[in-house]
């Protein structure tokens, strides 16, 4: 249970550490964070506003160095006990990280990735389906 306001500051708080661990910063203003409610095998919706958070960030990094920054959040994320589903470092022989990673007990899911050719990368993270609470921010959260 947890209300929308609190699992986006959830995923801003995990998206900065990632950011701390692999050294590069974060831009605000690139914050996309989206709302999708649950649905079940059969496309079911429940009728009490259950919730998938999809959050992300941009930051601006040298592609030279997307895949130093990415094994290094690769290796915290393992560290920290998630499950690491995906790697890679470069494709045709050029810089193009990625790491994506599960947590089997809180089940949500963290990406970082460049952005195809750019210096763009992307910090990602996303939810398992959450049950609101009510709009206000609580500290034990």
């Amino acid at each position: 249970m947890k209300s929308k306001t609190d699992a986006q500051a959830w995923a801003q708080q995990i998206t900065e550490h990632m950011a701390r661990t692999a050294g590069i910063e974060t831009d605000p203003a690139t914050v996309d964070a989206f709302f999708s409610p649950c649905t079940g095998k059969e496309g079911e919706t429940a009728s009490d506003d259950r919730y998938i958070l999809m959050y992300s960030v941009k930051s601006q990094v040298p592609r030279a160095q997307h895949p130093e920054a990415v094994r290094k959040i690769r290796d915290m994320l393992a560290g920290e006990g998630l499950t690491v589903k995906g790697y890679r470092e470069t494709v045709d022989s050029k810089p193009d990280a990625l790491v994506d990673a599960f947590h089997p007990n809180r089940r949500y899911s963290a990406t970082a990735s460049s952005s195809g050719s750019s210096d763009r990368m992307y910090l990602r993270i996303t939810t398992p389906c959450l049950l609101p609470s009510a709009e206000r921010s609580s500290p034990a959260s």
